[in-house]
């Protein structure tokens, strides 16, 4: 048996009650993750947030070449039908109470206010650093994303799920 450390310091084999305490937690944990508590629904929605923003930036930086505008628009556009999706059946597991056409028209339009502030973000990237790189213009349209991310979120879980 391997010895490991536990978090006290205390050095513990790798016995049937060690291995019954890591089995009884998994259980806890995944119950807490899948949960319905706000807490755990908005890991969910940062996770998918997360996810749908690495599609975002590799939408983008594959479509820069028919302009940065359009490839925002096209990036945001693939992200957020995604992202709503994901939220619907696992963010808010709400795939049973609320429809796919649903949920992309009520959370679409949450994400036009996220478009327009995105699209201001990159405009202002645009003035204030001419010729800047599609890496700046992804990272300022992210951090654009992601401080209206709260909002989103409570619209989505007070209103739209």
């Amino acid at each position: 048996m391997v010895p490991f450390v536990q978090a006290t310091g205390e050095v513990m084999s790798n016995s049937l009650e060690t291995r019954t305490r890591r089995d009884t937690c998994r259980p806890r944990m995944k119950a807490r993750f899948l949960g319905e508590s706000a807490t755990a629904q908005f890991v969910r929605f940062v996770i998918v947030g997360v996810s749908s923003n690495v599609l975002y930036a590799a939408l983008f930086v594959a479509l820069t070449a028919v302009g940065s505008f359009t490839a925002n628009i096209i990036g945001i556009l693939g992200s957020t039908v995604l992202a709503n999706e994901l939220h619907r059946r696992h963010t808010f597991h709400a795939a049973e109470r609320v429809g796919w056409f649903q949920t992309q028209w009520e959370a679409g339009g949450l994400a036009l206010v996220g478009l327009a502030l995105g699209t201001a973000a990159l405009a202002a990237v645009h003035v204030l650093f001419p010729g800047s790189s599609a890496l700046l213009q992804v990272i300022a349209v992210i951090a654009v994303s992601a401080a209206t991310g709260v909002f989103r979120f409570l619209a989505l879980r007070g209103w739209v799920f």
